[in-house]
This record gives structure tokens, sequence and C-alpha cells, in this order.
């Protein structure tokens, strides 16, 4: 309803003449709605409404998971919103190869994105046959452990320093009721766990050799084995978590109901409007302290091919702005990502981020399972961990069978 409500605002806009109004009101479509990401994007509509155009926000609550099929199902039918999220990747391709999306390779010449966003691989994501695509606006790293302080204190216990530490503490965290691993039901909280695992535990080199080279042989071996005995353990840690959404389970931390949360970095945002410091009420461990390198995935916004003149300036106006480094800093100081660019000031960094600009300066990096997989091989292994985390009666051996066949025949 909420949707058929803006797009009805949107038609009557767009009936009225062009001095009749002052600003050219555009869609955006997202799933940024847990408190800290509705901070977050609330920074990107102040910058675009200050260029005289209109935000018009069309937040879809339940995840990436749930928001693409509808944001595909618009542009397909013939009801294309002005912009929209998805993370920087294969996730709009087949769009973008049907002649849906706008091209923004004019935009991106004449701002220099090649110049200034890094990684490169980001605005690679965003190329296809030459042409830039999308807008990054974050880079966002999955491979981090945040734990509750609180709750180690009251087990009576060290904050761990590595992964191996914390599956130690497990006992003591549950002789105290707290949930040692708090993980939500959503299939891609599973999922983004085990692809954490597997660099921390085998290595960057095997994560590459799975999720770029499609090596079967690799997925099937011993290395990842020991990748599946350690997801057994997170498995048999999260027992108990007993919610959906991701920022629920950041919540279990927060209140120090769960000691840890294997997460993206956006779990940054929701730290920091409970209130709690980097260090002082939480901690993180990168690359769950075993291996510190980080995925350099993130969001951008891909931009629907429209027929509406006055929208489609709207829409270059808003790919500008979005790139802007105060809106950079602006926006992902509460998102808690990292900007794309370089060149600007971060000095109101926390200690995580920090230690998040150190990894990225080192080039300790990787490039995220959104942009070496395709949507389809995405989706199941989702399906295989969701799977994997519910039902303790699928052995670790069982399921990576079933992940190798899925590796197998990835694109």
């Amino acid at each position: 309803m909420k949707i058929r409500m803006m797009v009805a605002m949107l038609a009557a806009s767009a009936a009225l003449p062009l001095n009749a109004a002052s600003a050219t009101d555009l869609e955006v479509t997202h799933w940024w709605t847990s408190g800290g990401e509705s901070a977050a994007v609330a920074e990107l509509a102040k910058a675009f409404d200050a260029t005289g155009n209109h935000w018009v926000d069309g937040a879809i609550a339940g995840s990436g998971g749930t928001a693409r099929p509808i944001m595909i199902s618009r542009i397909t039918g013939g009801d294309p919103m002005g912009a929209t999220q998805f993370n920087h990747g294969r996730q709009a391709e087949e769009l973008v190869q049907a002649g849906l999306m706008r091209d923004l390779t004019d935009v991106a010449t004449a701002e220099k994105w090649k110049d200034i966003i890094r990684p490169s691989s980001l605005l690679d994501s965003c190329t296809i046959d030459g042409k830039i695509y999308c807008a990054p606006v974050n880079i966002h790293s999955w491979q981090w452990l945040w734990l509750s302080n609180a709750a180690f204190k009251k087990a009576g216990v060290e904050v761990p320093k590595n992964w191996d530490e914390f599956v130690a503490a497990a006992p003591a965290l549950e002789k105290a009721g707290i949930i040692p691993l708090a993980v939500g039901g959503q299939p891609w909280q599973a999922a983004g766990a085990f692809d954490v695992l597997m660099v921390a535990i085998a290595g960057k080199d095997t994560f590459n050799k799975v999720f770029k080279d499609k090596d079967a042989e690799a997925a099937a071996g011993p290395e990842i084995a020991k990748v599946f005995k350690a997801a057994d353990d997170a498995r048999r840690m999260s027992k108990g978590s007993n919610v959906q959404d991701w920022n629920q389970a950041t919540n279990l931390v927060i209140t120090g109901k769960a000691g840890g949360q294997i997460m993206g970095d956006w779990a940054q945002g929701e730290f920091a409007l409970a209130g709690q410091k980097a260090g002082t009420d939480y901690t993180c461990l990168p690359g769950l302290g075993v291996n510190e390198i980080i995925s350099t995935g993130g969001d951008a916004f891909y931009f629907p091919l429209l027929k509406d003149e006055e929208k489609s300036k709207a829409q270059a106006v808003l790919a500008k702005t979005l790139l802007d480094p105060k809106t950079q800093v602006a926006f992902n100081l509460k998102k808690g990502s990292l900007p794309v660019r370089s060149d600007v000031d971060l000095a109101a960094a926390n200690d995580c981020m920090k230690k998040g600009l150190d990894i990225l300066a080192k080039g300790n990096v990787i490039q995220g399972t959104d942009q070496l997989l395709s949507a389809d091989s995405q989706k199941q292994k989702e399906d295989l961990f969701s799977e994997f985390f519910a039902n303790p009666s699928m052995t670790p051996e069982d399921a990576q069978k079933r992940f190798a066949e899925i590796i197998s025949s990835a694109d």
C-alpha cells in the first residue's frame, strides 16, 4: 500500500507544469529500516533535498532478501522508481542486460569517479561492457565479531581476543544465562557468518579458490572441512537466539543477553544509536581476531531508465550528491561503513572504523560474495546455511557435500 501511494504521489507530481514545482520528487527505494540505517539514510535524503530536489523515501522492511524481488518486479513491470539500492555486484546484472537501467558513465566521467573511488573493484562491479551503471556509496565488510563487554564480565571471563577464545568462553556464558552467539533467522545471516569463518580459518587464497574460481574440489577439501567444524560450533553456540532480523540479534549483544555476533560493520550503527562506545561497552574483532582481512562489497544506487526528462536530470544530481565528500562522511559515520572516497575527513571515526580503515590501507581485502557469485548461486548458499543452522541433525560432512555441489554449478 505504501509503495502504491508513493507511485500515485509521483504520478501527480509528474502531471504538474514544470514551473509549478520548485523541486523534482524522486522516489528512492532501499531496505535500510533499522534505527542506525534510518539515521544514515536520512543523511542522504537531507543532502539530496539541499539540491532543491526532493527525496521520496521508499523504504522496504525485511532486508535485501525481501526488498530486492519487489524492486525488480517494479522495474520489470514498468513501474520503476527513480533510484534503488542494491549491493554492487551482480544483483542488478540482468536488469542492466535487459536495457532497463540508466548508463551513468557521463556522470562518472564528469565527477572523476575512476580517480576517487577506492578500491577500484567497487567501480568495476558497477561496470558492464565498459559502461558504469551504479554509484557506490560505501564499503561494507562482513568480517567482524561484535562482543558485549558486560556479558563477559557477568560470566567472569575475559573478553576474547579471537575466535578460539570466544568458543572456549561459551560454557561460562551459558552458565551465566547468556547466549554465546546471536544469529538471526534471516537466511543471509547464517550464510554470511559461514563466509566470515571461511576467511578467518581457511584464509584469503582458499576463499578466492572457492568463490572466485568456483573450485568445487577446494570446496570439498580439508580446509573447508575445518570451516564447517567452526560453523558447527557457531550453530551450537547460537541455540536460543530466537530472533529474526539482524538488528534484533545485535540488540541481544547490546543488552548483554548474548556474548557476541558475527555481523558486518553496519552493526556499529546500532551500537551508536544505543549510546554505546567502542572499546568501553563493546569490542570488535575484525577477521574474528584470527585473520585481519575485510571484504569490500557494499551498497550502491542504480537508476532505472525513465522517460521523464526532469526526473532523469534529478537522477544525475542524486548520483553526484551520493559521492559528495560531505555526504560520504555524514552517511558512513551513521551507517557504520567506510566511505568509498579516500580524500574525506574521518577524524570522527570510532575505534572500530579506524581498525577497518587501517586494514583497508594495508590492502588486506577481498571482494564480497555479492560481487563474485550470481544472485541465484547466493540464494542456494543462503538456503543451505539457513537449513544447517536450523537443523542440528544435518552433519557438517553432509552440509559440506551440498556446498561443494553448489560451487560446482555456481556462476
